[in-house]
């Protein structure tokens, strides 16, 4: 056994929740982002914008043509897989073996193929690890490897496990559609949560494929979390603080929060309360990307990724037009709520002497 744990220690595979909880689920968001939802943001400026180079297709591969947006769409699966090998430390020979596996597990996937990518891509990307540099024909063994365990894992499990993630999705998509008030809290108060852990709501998200009310309840908590936390803490950290927490990520206060879980009620409150106010008032959906509805206001994608939704429902011809409520509700629920409702909630936390001056300092 001491045998073991020394080659694994010497191959760096380090068998954890943080290593594949957070590290790998959190690379395979970036992964994501990169791929889908900067495709999906480019086919839109295209569209909306009449940008002829955006629109026009760039390729034609199997008669099928591809924008240049939808070109990085289509490189969503090789994304995912290499952005998990590079968290889990691989070797070149492994992480490029990984666009292989990536591409085999999203596609058998089907619409869950982020989950069946996260999981192949960690399997695979280990046993690569494990082999090596072990033989004198590293360069033939290596790679084969990694994609005949990666191409056979995808082809045993991949549509299991993305049939498994479509129904997990469905499932909470349903019981929104049925429960908009308690789901709407739920979805909010879980995504806002997980958004602000050292984890990835944006993969979960993804994973599940998280659209609809679901996915507006989503986009609500986040949005919670980040402008909440942003506007809070502005006497502490000021401008750079704002832009920061507001536009890159809440998660930034994990530490204060460590140190003063009570700092974190105002935004969860807030969640709770912006959550069931986007599914009951305004019917907030997310019919873009799902990977969107775990953004929450990071460089504006959740916004971004509902209007992407609007469009695509014109096209679809189930909705006539952006009316003026949808604007309304979208810019109520993700900024102007939360950057009033938490500053109000967390100075109730301060007269009762919970929350104190420098608890969310950001070092």
């Amino acid at each position: 056994m001491s045998k073991f744990k020394e080659f694994l220690k010497r191959k760096d595979i380090e068998i954890s929740l943080k290593r594949y909880g957070i590290d790998a689920l959190g690379a395979m968001a970036q992964g994501l982002f990169c791929s889908l939802l900067i495709g999906t943001i480019i086919n839109t400026l295209g569209t909306q914008f009449h940008i002829p180079f955006l629109t026009t297709p760039v390729a034609t591969v199997s008669g099928v043509e591809y924008t240049v947006g939808g070109l990085a769409s289509a490189m969503s699966g090789p994304a995912m897989a290499v952005a998990i090998g590079y968290a889990l430390k691989s070797p070149p020979l492994v992480l490029f073996s990984l666009i292989t596996v990536g591409f085999a597990s999203n596609a058998l996937g089907g619409a869950g193929g982020p989950l069946a990518v996260l999981f192949v891509a960690i399997i695979s990307a280990e046993i690569g690890k494990a082999v090596s540099k072990e033989t004198k024909v590293d360069i033939l063994v290596t790679p084969l490897v990694t994609i005949g365990v990666g191409v056979a894992l995808s082809a045993w499990w991949a549509p299991a496990l993305g049939t498994a993630a479509m129904k997990v999705g469905n499932l909470i998509m349903w019981a929104t559609n049925l429960q908009p008030f308690l789901m709407g809290i739920l979805v909010s108060v879980v995504m806002g949560i997980a958004l602000t852990l050292p984890i990835s709501s944006a993969a979960i998200c993804a994973a599940l494929g998280l659209t609809g009310l679901a996915g507006g309840a989503a986009v609500a908590g986040c949005s919670a979390q980040m402008i909440g936390f942003a506007v809070m803490s502005f006497a502490e950290n000021r401008w750079s603080g704002l832009i920061s927490q507001g536009i890159g990520t809440s998660m930034l206060q994990m530490g204060n929060i460590v140190k003063n879980p009570r700092i974190w009620i105002a935004p969860i409150l807030t969640s709770a309360i912006t959550g069931p106010i986007a599914t009951c008032l305004f019917h907030l959906e997310m019919n873009g990307a799902p990977v969107s509805s775990g953004m929450g206001t990071c460089g504006l994608v959740g916004q971004i990724g509902v209007y992407t939704g609007w469009m695509n429902d014109i096209a679809a011809g189930t909705r006539t037009a952006v009316t003026a409520m949808d604007w309304i509700g979208l810019l109520l629920v993700s900024i102007v709520l939360p950057a009033v409702l938490c500053p109000l909630i967390n100075l109730v936390l301060r007269k009762i002497g919970w929350v104190k001056d420098g608890d969310m300092t950001l070092s």
